[in-house]
């Protein structure tokens, strides 16, 4: 029996015989859609390209006057960023399925939602990302095809941030509006300070600070920076990051000089939160100290953000300045305490639908 079949005979049993030339009606189920930052289709100058565009299009992410941004990013940003972009994506790429490790993780987070979630057949689960491909509206898409009349979106950032958080669902939003029987939609909220977040942070970070042949002096949460003037505007990532820091301390027991806040991958000339990653290791190398580790708590999933600019580059300042021992302590991903965060959240927001 295929799909469609039984979601017909569902609705059938329903709401009882169509009248002939009806639409079908599909059974009622609950889509849990995983949505991520995105990621480019590939290293090429012209995956690149593309990539960015969408991207730095995004007046959620850069807030400048179009008159004034437009002609920087048509002109010097997509001219030369993309071969210095794809250059970086190719340190960290997976060769083996050809994509980035960003869509590698968020595909095995949304199938190992789905197998937890497998035991209630009326739900159905996908993956979609903000920019690039799949994109966030074949996912609602292929949602609705399988009966989902009600959708539940997850975008995978602890911490809210316009930049992030709010964009994914404007995309979620762009795509409702093209369809005439649109679903009802839940989004979830940040989750930032969940208890089960961190504890899943803590026995993460335990583990492999566990594993390591060192000690470290001081280990950095470094988080995606955003630009100062976002925060002053009302913005409350910092606030979240903070937060999320702060009780990830507390649950490890560590002094407040153990467990630092820090942000990276500022771009532009404008000012960004503070104080900056890079800086930071740099500062702390000169002064002495030669053991760090640096957990990503702001990344549901391994990137090039964490990949290539955390354990390559950073790693690098650190080392050339002095600094002995670096270790770069991986995302939550699908990892079991990675999946026990999603599902705990996912269930706790379908309650009420299921």
């Amino acid at each position: 029996m295929t799909l469609q079949t039984k979601i017909d005979g569902e609705a059938a049993r329903a709401i009882g015989p169509l009248p002939e030339g009806h639409p079908r009606v599909a059974a009622k189920k609950v889509g849990v859609l995983l949505a991520n930052l995105g990621t480019p289709d590939g290293t090429d100058y012209s995956s690149m390209r593309r990539y960015l565009k969408e991207f730095l299009s995004d007046p959620r992410v850069i807030e400048l006057n179009k008159a004034i941004w437009y002609p920087i990013l048509y002109g010097a940003v997509l001219t030369t960023r993309p071969s210095k972009s794809g250059a970086n994506y190719r340190k960290i790429w997976n060769t083996e399925r050809d994509e980035s490790p960003l869509r590698t993780i968020t595909r095995a987070q949304a199938e190992k939602l789905a197998a937890a979630l497998s035991v209630d057949d009326r739900i159905v689960v996908d993956w979609g990302m903000r920019y690039g491909q799949p994109s966030i509206a074949s996912a609602v898409d292929n949602l609705m095809k399988a009966g989902c009349d009600r959708i539940v979106m997850f975008p995978l950032y602890p911490q809210f941030s316009a930049t992030t958080t709010a964009t994914a669902n404007d995309q979620l939003y762009r795509a409702l509006m093209k369809i005439r029987h649109m679903p009802t939609v839940r989004s979830v909220p940040p989750y930032h300070d969940e208890p089960v977040y961190i504890e899943a942070l803590a026995r993460s970070l335990e583990k492999h600070l566990a594993a390591l042949d060192f000690e470290p002096e001081i280990v950095l949460a470094s988080y995606h920076g955003i630009p100062k003037a976002y925060f002053e505007r009302g913005d409350p990532y910092h606030c979240h990051c903070q937060k999320t820091t702060r009780l990830l301390r507390e649950r490890l027991g560590w002094e407040k000089d153990r467990l630092m806040t820090t942000f990276q991958s500022r771009f532009g000339a404008q000012e960004w939160l503070q104080p900056y990653t890079d800086k930071t290791v740099e500062k702390l190398a000169k002064d002495g100290v030669k053991r760090i580790a640096i957990v990503n708590p702001g990344f549901s999933a391994d990137c090039i953000e964490t990949l290539e600019e955390i354990d390559g580059e950073v790693r690098e300042i650190f080392e050339h300045a002095g600094g002995e021992k670096f270790a770069h302590i991986p995302c939550l991903n699908d990892s079991e305490e990675g999946m026990a965060v999603i599902e705990t959240i996912v269930r706790r927001e379908m309650q009420g639908w299921v």
